[in-house]
């Protein structure tokens, strides 16, 4: 299969891509520069080069394509209503370019905050708050079925993780502490954080473009929920560091975000696909130290 995939040199697409070429895809990554580029290359892939915004970009991508893998998103938390709207923009353009293909597109969503309890894939994407609309622009692709595109999203945890590179939310933790020498957390610490690591995550987006029936919601967890004393713990004992309890207004815009409980299980996505997550654990991540350093 010739994938298209958006984001392919980002934190979770430049491991989507050579598990797709691994498992004996094609792929054509979506890339915004010329060193994305030359990584989309080293990995097998070939670089088309564009962005969310390019919509021309996106049509000619899904168009050359068997299936696509829609990763992208801006993450800039100053201006994140922006690009949400240019995320919902570029799922319309590639439904379009897609309808009535039966072609694959799997979307890369969040799993959502559901409180009181453990969410499931059977629960509703948040459609509210901060980061609800991209929420509701995955309501969007599941929808898709309808329009004959095999559409399906894999919803990810906030902290996405590889040791030694990539800590998803948990990075904003690591940065504050080694500017201000405080490895903090939120109120009790109790609120629960769930995590994979993003080769699991990576092999998920695949079982879903090559398995998934239009209209799935699979959930790419392995750690249910890591509290963020826990967390902040496993930081400050790396970095030799005081743990201590602050105000969500310490981590800015976000911290309202990390004061949420929201674990999450994937009990589902396990006994449908069989999927199991099999490298380290974001404690054992965090532990294990070599963080990049503070820019």
């Amino acid at each position: 299969m010739r994938v298209f995939v958006t984001g392919a040199s980002g934190s979770i697409g430049s491991v989507v891509v050579p598990e797709l070429i691994a498992a004996g895809h094609e792929v054509l990554g979506l890339v915004r520069s010329d060193a994305s580029a030359e990584a989309v290359t080293a990995a097998g892939g070939t670089p088309l080069r564009g962005d969310l915004t390019d919509l021309d970009s996106l049509r000619s991508g899904a168009t050359q394509a068997d299936g696509v893998i829609n990763l992208a998103f801006s993450n800039d938390w100053s201006n994140l209503e922006q690009g949400i709207d240019e995320e919902g923009r570029a799922v319309q353009t590639l439904a379009a370019t897609l309808a009535g293909s039966g072609k694959p597109f799997v979307h890369a969503g969040l799993t959502p905050m559901m409180p009181g309890h453990t969410s499931t894939e059977e629960d509703a994407n948040t459609t509210d708050g901060l980061v609800g609309g991209r929420g509701r622009t995955s309501d969007v692709v599941l929808t898709l079925a309808a329009q004959g595109i095999r559409s399906s999203v894999v919803r990810l945890p906030r902290s996405v993780h590889q040791r030694g590179s990539q800590y998803g939310f948990c990075s904003v933790l690591i940065a504050a502490a080694q500017k201000t020498g405080v490895s903090a957390y939120i109120g009790d610490g109790t609120q629960r954080w769930p995590a994979v690591n993003r080769l699991d995550a990576a092999r998920l987006f695949r079982i879903a473009l090559e398995d998934a029936a239009p209209g799935t919601v699979l959930h790419a967890v392995a750690d249910e929920g890591d509290t963020m004393k826990s967390l902040a713990e496993a930081i400050g004992g790396v970095l030799a560091v005081p743990v201590e309890s602050v105000g969500p207004e310490r981590f800015g815009v976000v911290g309202q975000v990390f004061a949420l409980d929201m674990p999450s299980s994937s009990a589902l996505t396990r006994e449908r696909f069989g999927w199991q997550p099999t490298h380290p654990n974001l404690i054992d991540d965090l532990a294990a130290g070599g963080y990049p350093a503070l820019g």
